[in-house]
């Protein structure tokens, strides 16, 4: 868990960079941000390690996210602003760049996938979008905001 918090504290230190470099948002202003962010998923990735129920980390990270945002959370609002200064591209970069050195490594595997992979991956990434943007579109309109 240690090693995972130290590869996620480089790869937000990366994104502060490039948040800076390509979006100008100074790093010291972006740094809690990115903090929090990594905070979040650092505690998502424990959950799904130590707790007995087989869940993804990547829904653990996304309710937690989720929890901490929303307006029954203290201080929400302050995360929310901290988190707004980083720019989504300036993360993708790093991780982006990690998925593509981490495919190299297995490139052996990754052509025993062959061409389903393309297809499985389209169809998880759209309905992850689809239900993200239909779990958005409900809570907009019970907070009245559409």
């Amino acid at each position: 868990m240690m090693e995972k918090a130290k590869i996620l504290s480089l790869i937000g230190l990366i994104a502060v960079i490039g948040n800076w470099v390509g979006f100008k948002v100074n790093p010291i202003e972006a740094l809690p941000g990115m903090i929090l962010i990594v905070l979040v998923t650092v505690i998502g990735l424990a959950l799904a390690t130590y707790l007995p129920l087989k869940i993804p980390a990547v829904v653990w990270i996304s309710f937690i996210a989720l929890i901490a945002t929303t307006p029954i959370f203290p201080g929400n609002g302050w995360i929310v602003d901290q988190t707004a200064k980083i720019n989504f591209m300036a993360i993708a970069t790093p991780i982006l760049a990690y998925a593509g050195l981490s495919l190299g490594k297995d490139i052996e595997d990754f052509k025993k996938l062959g061409w389903r992979i393309v297809i499985i991956s389209l169809v998880v990434y759209t309905g992850t979008f689809l239900f993200a943007s239909i779990f958005a579109e409900i809570i907009f309109r019970i907070q009245g905001r559409f």
